[in-house]
């Protein structure tokens, strides 16, 4: 979706065990498809982290990761935790890349992501959270957290919830 966005795809597998602090993003009680977060590209993590703490935002220590690209290429990263979801989804958790490239590098490109918005029943939580992370989007009153994509591909453009 650029050169610097992609959209993850993330379920439980069935044939795998539960690790042991549950299934991310609580993939294993979603009932239908819907976007269940998002991640923010912070090449400051540990200094958007200590911000975020300073503000009441819990959304946890930061930790690396790496894995093996289906090319073989090492990918690392360092990230916050993916198990804290300050208003259930709405505030994302972060992401430095590091010296990596950027995965949507290498990812065949489908459309491009032309807007994000975020729908929850307390909007100014939310808002005041995303601004503490140096974040402004448009956040809109919902009964329920939902976020929502717009993504322009060849033919039109498209909204997934």
């Amino acid at each position: 979706m650029g050169t610097a966005t992609y959209l993850e795809v993330i379920a439980p597998d069935p044939q795998l065990g539960v690790p042991e602090r549950g299934v991310l993003f609580a993939a294993d009680r979603i009932r239908e498809p819907r976007l269940a977060t998002w991640v923010l590209r912070s090449e400051l993590i540990d200094a958007t982290v200590a911000a975020a703490s300073a503000a009441g935002i819990g959304i946890g220590a930061v930790e690396s990761g790496s894995r093996q690209s289906p090319d073989g290429t090492l990918i690392s990263w360092r990230l916050s935790d993916p198990y804290a979801v300050p208003l259930g989804g709405a505030v994302p958790f972060l992401i430095s890349w590091g010296s990596t490239p950027h995965p949507a590098g290498a990812a065949t490109r489908v459309g491009e992501l032309v807007g994000l918005r975020i729908e929850h029943p307390e909007p100014e939580q939310v808002r005041k959270a995303l601004s503490a992370l140096g974040v402004e989007m448009d956040v809109r009153m919902g009964d329920r957290y939902q976020l929502i994509a717009r993504i322009r591909t060849a033919r039109r453009d498209v909204e997934i919830r």
